[in-house]
């Protein structure tokens, strides 16, 4: 890959950055293995068959508690509490110090499910809590304790190996991944929600397991439907129907228009550019195992979590100084110059939500301020995958706003 591309992490400028192209293109098929390139794949695993019939938390019998937490209120080692000290640089060069916490006691719950980022060789990763994981939670999850409790649930996901080898993914490990999910979901709610609302935040492979989560748990359930104060899912293709804020993955759970909306889904998918017809994020049917044939009466949402009611909005991006280890981190991605472990560039960037050919996507702009010698994301894999990479961190102060908001709306 050519030595001019660069990733939306916070880098020294002075240093041109590059991801290693075959690995990120395993790391993104995984998004597209649960829930874009096969249409189908959701309802396999929608159904396996040692899901209950019964909604969580009203089942018959006790529900065990055997998830292991990678992220849970009063964890020893908890990366979603991490220091969130951040250096926040402006465009005139200035720079200064914002200091946050995690909040003591917030009214709701964020419950998140990570990416594909397991390297390990077997088609569906352990349940081992390696830096990978405690990583990528502290990089996307960490932020929302300022305004949740954060649970994030280690699971058996689709490792990099099984998503790069010939035909994918088996149903078996999906069903298996997607299981581990479901579990900690019932965990949650019967042992520690307590009748709180919950946000359910994910990325990639996680918003495809969360979109399955919520299709057959929580949309056609209302006592659990209650709960949810809103849906995260970002860097997916969550279907509704064309024109509507509902009907597609979800028939009673719309998108989020308004701050003090609850029970609502906030779904996108960034670009710098126009994505290009072979895109494979934004189009019903879209991903990188080819295309299943489009229905003209559903289309992929987009919520512009910097102006959910339409129209442009300043984006707040935070970016998290702290790499990720192996092959990923080393000798990848430069070291941000910066005395703080977060850095937040305010009015570096607006987004809109724009449709085209069929395609919904989040438009993201540099506002191009004389003098700003800002890092600017690009799209490291090209345009195909748009900024895939950068889909929640690019937006990360947006969104943890918005549950904020939210979060104060469900308690009234």
């Amino acid at each position: 890959m050519a030595q001019q591309c660069r990733y939306g992490h916070a880098m020294n400028p002075r240093r041109a950055v590059c991801l290693m192209s075959t690995l990120i293109i395993l790391l993104m098929m995984a998004a597209a293995a649960v829930s874009c390139g096969d249409d189908s794949s959701s309802s396999k695993m929608a159904s396996p068959s040692e899901e209950a019939e019964a909604s969580p938390g009203a089942q018959s019998s006790p529900v065990p508690s055997n998830t292991v937490w990678l992220c849970r209120p009063g964890l020893a080692d908890n990366p979603c509490g991490a220091d969130l000290t951040t250096t926040v640089e402006s465009a005139d060069g200035s720079s200064t110090i914002e200091e946050a916490v995690p909040a003591e006691d917030p009214p709701i719950d964020c419950f998140y499910v990570y990416p594909t980022v397991s390297g390990q060789q077997t088609e569906n990763a352990n349940l081992n809590i390696d830096p990978d994981e405690r990583t990528v939670a502290l990089q996307q999850a960490a932020r929302f304790s300022q305004v949740c409790k954060v649970y994030a649930p280690m699971y058996r996901q689709l490792t990099l190996s099984t998503i790069g080898k010939p035909g994918g993914a088996s149903a078996e490990a999906r069903a298996l991944a997607y299981g581990d999910v479901l579990s900690a979901w019932q965990d949650y709610l019967a042992h520690y929600n307590n009748g709180r609302g919950v946000v359910l935040i994910g990325h990639s492979q996680g918003t495809g397991m969360l979109t399955v989560l919520i299709a057959s748990q929580i949309d056609p359930n209302p006592d659990v439907r209650r709960l949810l104060v809103s849906a995260l899912l970002i860097g997916g293709n969550v279907k509704v129907a064309t024109g509507q804020d509902v009907g597609g993955d979800f028939q009673n759970i719309p998108a989020c228009r308004s701050a003090d909306q609850t029970g609502c889904v906030v779904a996108y998918s960034s670009f710098i550019e126009p994505p290009p017809p072979d895109s494979f994020f934004g189009r019903v049917g879209a991903g990188p195992r080819g295309a299943v044939q489009a229905d003209g009466n559903l289309e992929v949402l987009c919520v512009n979590p910097a102006s959910l009611s339409g129209g442009t909005g300043s984006l707040e991006p935070y970016f998290s100084a702290t790499r990720l280890p192996g092959v990923f981190g080393a000798d990848v991605i430069g070291t941000p110059s910066a005395p703080a472990p977060w850095l937040a560039y305010p009015g570096l960037y607006t987004a809109h939500c724009e449709s085209s050919d069929g395609t919904n996507w989040l438009q993201v702009d540099a506002t191009n301020i004389a003098g700003d010698q800002r890092w600017v994301v690009s799209q490291t894999l090209g345009p195909t995958w748009g900024l895939h990479l950068a889909d929640v961190n690019i937006a990360l102060g947006n969104l943890v706003d918005l549950v904020r908001q939210e979060g104060a709306a469900f308690s009234e």
